[in-house]
C-alpha cells in the first residue's frame, strides 16, 4: 500500500478524531486551578517591602525543587507546542477543535504549578523567571515532523509527562504539591489516551507507514523540556532520585504503549513495515539493557554512600 500524505491521513482519520474528542469531553472533569494553591501562605517579596527568597524558606528538597522546575518549564513552552500541533493537525474540523481544547487544558498546568511555587516560596522566583524566558525564547521545534510521527511522539510524550508529574508529586512528600501534580497528571493521561487511539486507528489504516513513524519516534525520543537551561544535569538528578529514568521510560512508557497497539502481533506489514518492526525490537532491547546498566550503577552508588555513612 502506498504511503498516505497528510491531507489523505487527516481526512481518513477525521471520524476517529471526532469520536475521541467527544469521548474526551465526556471524560474530562472540570477543575479549578486556584483551588489547588495555598494562597494563605503567600507574602510579598523584596520589591514590595517583603523578604527576598532564600533556600531556607522552601520546604522542598533540592531534588524536588529541580523536578518541579523542570516540569513547570516544560509546561511553560505551550505556545511552541500549540504551533507545532496546529501545523500538523490544522484548524479545521475535529482536528482543529481538539488542538484548541488540548491547548486550553494544558495552559492551566503551568500557571497553577507556578502559583504554588511562588506562594509557598518553593523555588527561587528570579532564577525561575530567567529560565522561563530562556526556554520560551529558544522554543520547541519538532522539525516539521509528518502527521503520524507527531501522533506517535505525543502519545509517548504525554504518558511520560504524566508519569513525571505523578512521581514528582510523590517525591516532594508535601501533600498539597502531590495533590496538585496528581490532578495535572490526570489531564496528561486523558491526552495520552486521545493520541494513543489516533495511532491505533492509523495502524489499522496504514500499518507499515504508522509503524515506521512509531519506530522513528522511539529511537529518537527526547522530552520537550530538553531545551531547558541545564536540562542534562537536572535530568540526571531526577533519574538518580528515581523520578524519571531509563527503566521508567522502558517499563512505564514505551512497553505499555507498544503492547496496547499490538505491535508485536501486527499483521499485514509490507517489507518496509517488517524492517521497521525489527528496528523497533532492537531499539527496545537496547533501551532495556541501558536501563539495566543505569539501575545497577545507581544501586552501586547508593550502596557506597550507605557504607560511608555507616563507617
Amino acid at each position: 500500500m502506498a504511503a498516505l500524505d497528510s491531507t489523505q491521513l487527516l481526512a481518513a482519520l477525521e471520524a476517529t478524531v471526532e469520536e475521541n474528542l467527544n469521548r474526551h469531553l465526556e471524560a474530562a472533569l472540570e477543575w479549578m486551578p486556584h483551588e489547588y494553591v495555598p494562597w494563605s501562605l503567600g507574602r510579598d517579596f523584596g520589591d514590595l517591602g517583603g523578604d527576598a527568597w532564600s533556600p531556607d524558606q522552601s520546604q522542598l528538597s533540592p531534588i524536588a525543587r529541580t523536578a518541579l522546575e523542570v516540569n513547570l518549564l516544560t509546561e511553560d513552552n505551550l505556545p511552541s507546542y500549540h504551533r507545532e500541533i496546529e501545523r500538523a493537525f490544522g484548524r479545521e474540523s475535529a482536528w482543529g477543535a481538539w488542538v484548541n481544547r488540548w491547548t486550553a487544558e494544558e495552559g492551566r498546568h503551568a500557571y497553577c504549578i507556578r502559583d504554588y511555587l511562588l506562594v509557598t516560596r518553593g523555588v527561587d522566583p528570579v532564577e525561575l523567571e530567567r529560565a522561563r524566558m530562556e526556554t520560551m525564547e529558544t522554543g520547541y521545534d519538532s522539525g516539521d515532523k509528518p502527521l503520524l510521527n507527531v501522533c506517535a511522539y505525543v502519545s509517548f510524550q504525554e504518558l511520560a509527562t504524566r508519569v513525571s508529574h505523578r512521581n514528582t508529586g510523590r517525591f516532594t512528600e508535601e501533600p498539597i504539591a502531590e495533590k496538585l501534580l496528581t490532578r495535572v497528571a490526570k489531564d496528561e493521561n486523558l491526552h495520552m489516551i486521545f493520541y494513543r487511539n489516533i495511532v491505533q486507528a492509523a495502524l489499522e489504516l496504514t500499518p507499515s507507514q504508522t509503524l515506521r513513524a512509531i519506530t522513528d519516534e522511539v529511537v529518537s525520543f527526547q522530552m520537550p523540556g530538553a531545551i531547558i537551561p541545564g536540562f542534562g544535569r537536572k535530568a540526571v538528578q531526577m533519574a538518580m532520585a528515581g523520578i524519571y529514568d531509563l527503566r521508567i521510560h522502558h517499563d512505564d512508557i514505551v512497553t505499555p504503549l507498544l503492547r496496547q497497539w499490538g505491535i508485536w502481533e501486527l499483521e499485514g506489514l509490507d517489507a518496509e513495515g517488517e524492517q521497521a518492526r525489527d528496528e523497533l525490537a532492537a531499539a527496545v532491547a537496547a533501551l532495556d539493557e541501558e536501563a539495566a546498566r543505569f539501575v545497577a550503577r545507581r544501586e552501586e552508588r547508593a550502596a557506597k554512600l550507605a557504607a560511608r555513612q555507616e563507617a
